[in-house]
């Protein structure tokens, strides 16, 4: 889409306003967020667009039209699905080899989940190799309870911080900042950076992960941002 629009403006309401009129999210509702930093944020992305309208350059505004048309209408739903997550949780999921793999998860793994037995109250069963274990029920209930206390734009940036992860405890420390942005990826991908390590980076896959990258920091952002 071409740009149509000459300025970005944003409302006491939190609403982004191009050319005086309200950006809607695609189901056609107001776009208006919880707080001026991220209404200012959004209207930034908005105001950068040159031409074109790129919205793989807008993650903030793409997550809060997921918030208002996507979580909000079936706020509970969504906050099960991303609680599943607790029953596969990527951090209890333990090397059996070489010695230095097991000694790096040991040392950025552990700390996390002794912040999250603390934080809920909670207890994780580890498992070394990747054979499913299921983890306590008291576990997953409590952990499932504080992804359904998180409002819609909090679980819109859950979302893919969760997914991209493949842990809900760091997302969770990422939700009560418990976990610096930057540190948090670094812990989710310590697999795959212990590989590149040892073998070399393939182009291919750096790629990748720097575009999960990206859209991780993205969600961080918009978080902070609430």
């Amino acid at each position: 889409m071409k740009r149509f629009y000459k300025s970005v403006t944003t409302n006491d309401a939190g609403g982004v306003l191009l050319d005086g009129r309200p950006v809607r999210t695609p189901a056609r509702v107001p776009l208006v967020m919880p707080t001026p930093a991220l209404a200012e944020a959004v209207a930034a992305e908005w105001a950068a667009q040159g031409e074109e309208i790129r919205p793989q350059d807008m993650p903030l505004t793409g997550l809060a039209n997921a918030a208002i048309d996507r979580v909000a209408p079936e706020q509970a739903a969504f906050a099960a699905s991303l609680a599943q997550y607790g029953e596969t949780e990527l951090l209890c999921y333990r090397a059996d080899g070489p010695p230095d793999l097991i000694a790096r998860q040991h040392e950025r793994w552990d700390p996390l989940l002794d912040w999250a037995r603390e934080q809920y109250d909670v207890d994780f069963t580890l498992v070394t190799g990747i054979m499913h274990q299921p983890q306590p029920m008291a576990t997953v209930q409590r952990l499932g309870g504080a992804v359904a206390s998180a409002s819609p734009h909090q679980l819109a940036a859950l979302s893919p911080l969760v997914t991209i992860s493949g842990s809900l405890v760091v997302g969770l420390a990422l939700l009560e900042e418990a976990v610096l942005p930057e540190d948090a990826f670094a812990i989710a991908h310590l697999d795959e950076l212990w590989q590149a390590e040892q073998w070399g980076e393939d182009e291919w896959a750096l790629d990748a992960r720097n575009a999960r990258k990206r859209d991780f920091l993205a969600a961080c952002q918009f978080l902070e941002l609430l």
